[in-house]
């Protein structure tokens, strides 16, 4: 039995306790009249606490914080953006980070592969940017131990940016914004060191505060709708909890996509990126692990997994159930699970993120 196995039986195994803790506690004294319309309102519950039933899971999922600006240097950060939103990165100066990682919408573009330098299609869905600095470790196979030794992979890869450090540097030092920019944040040095430092601390800002469901982790009984509370119940029972949890609900571990099935041989065409951490590691436990993805705002960067095969959410909760809990579920338990992860969008400068 390899790592990732005997991990997630232990945190199988955990979930199940909890669940059975879970009924323990919310089970209704003799003669009570609780409702069990999962619609039904919170008053019609008595549900004056807005964990009444999953105490057990209540710090199992963490709202987001706000990194602080003053500790990452207004300066720097502002830095960091212009090179983020910058093609001249990449080696014909046509594509930069924005390209793939679109703020206006879910932090990623859209498409299941993304188009590179020449049109060049990458090997695998291009991740939101939005909360990746809440993530342990970068990229779906987790080769970039943080954002700052993130930088480096897309400028460099063949198939996305295609450039390299001294082309970038080159280009930087002959514009004499940037010069300056550098000589007032990094004393007029100019390197991949600090290249990737500022880009890092900016990402560092990315982050969705203020989600339905943090507010409703925060106490707001009422930010979130009894469908998504059912959801998120039926979310914990069935063991999704056990890897999507945490302040980025994923991104802290990771895990192999197939553990109740072989998701590769029912779906085909191998590639080598369908290896996963096995490409980093070459370890035979290693393959077909990837980092748990994170599940904010998830509703809005379909299509899903590391290939982009899937093109909805309601798809993608029923493979996950299949390939990962070895269960069929049905399709109200889907529209819950939906409703819940629904409120996992949260807001970017203030304004919830749209579609």
């Amino acid at each position: 039995m390899n790592r990732h196995t005997l991990h997630f039986l232990l945190y199988g195994a955990l979930a199940l306790i909890a669940l059975v803790l879970v009924i323990r506690l919310t089970l209704p004294d003799s003669g009570s009249a609780t409702p069990q319309d999962p619609t039904a309102t919170a008053e019609a519950r008595n549900d004056t606490d807005p964990f009444r039933g999953m105490r057990i899971q209540r710090s199992a999922i963490r709202p987001v914080t706000v990194p602080s600006v003053q500790e990452l240097g207004a300066g720097k950060i502002a830095l960091g953006e212009r090179l983020f939103n910058d093609p001249q990165l990449s080696a014909d100066s046509t594509i930069s980070c924005a390209s793939c990682h679109i703020l206006s919408q879910g932090g990623d573009d859209g498409r299941k592969l993304s188009p590179g330098v020449g049109g060049t299609l990458g090997e695998v869905n291009t991740p939101t940017v939005f909360n990746s600095v809440f993530n342990f470790r970068q990229f779906w196979d987790g080769r970039a131990a943080n954002l700052t030794e993130q930088v480096a992979g897309p400028i460099l890869n063949p198939v996305e940016m295609a450039s390299d450090w001294a082309t970038v540097i080159r280009r930087l030092e002959g514009d004499s914004a940037y010069r300056e920019a550098f000589k007032r944040e990094y004393a007029g040095i100019i390197s991949d060191a600090t290249i990737s430092d500022a880009i890092a601390r900016f990402e560092s800002t990315l982050v969705t505060p203020n989600a339905p469901f943090d507010r409703y982790l925060n106490g707001d009984s009422n930010a979130i709708s009894a469908e998504a509370l059912e959801g998120y119940r039926r979310f914990s029972d069935f063991g999704c909890i056990s890897c999507h949890q945490g302040i980025n609900i994923g991104g802290n571990f990771f895990q192999r996509f197939g553990v109740m099935g072989d998701y590769f041989a029912d779906r085909g065409n191998l590639t080598k990126a369908d290896l996963g951490h096995y490409n980093v590691t070459g370890l035979d436990e290693d393959r077909n692990v990837f980092k748990v993805p994170s599940l904010r705002n998830v509703a809005l960067t379909a299509p899903y997994f590391h290939d982009g095969s899937i093109d909805t959410l309601d798809k993608a909760v029923d493979i996950m159930a299949r390939y990962q809990l070895g269960r069929d579920i049905s399709d109200e338990d889907r529209r819950y699970i939906i409703a819940f992860l629904e409120s996992l969008t949260g807001e970017y400068h203030g304004e919830r993120l749209q579609p």
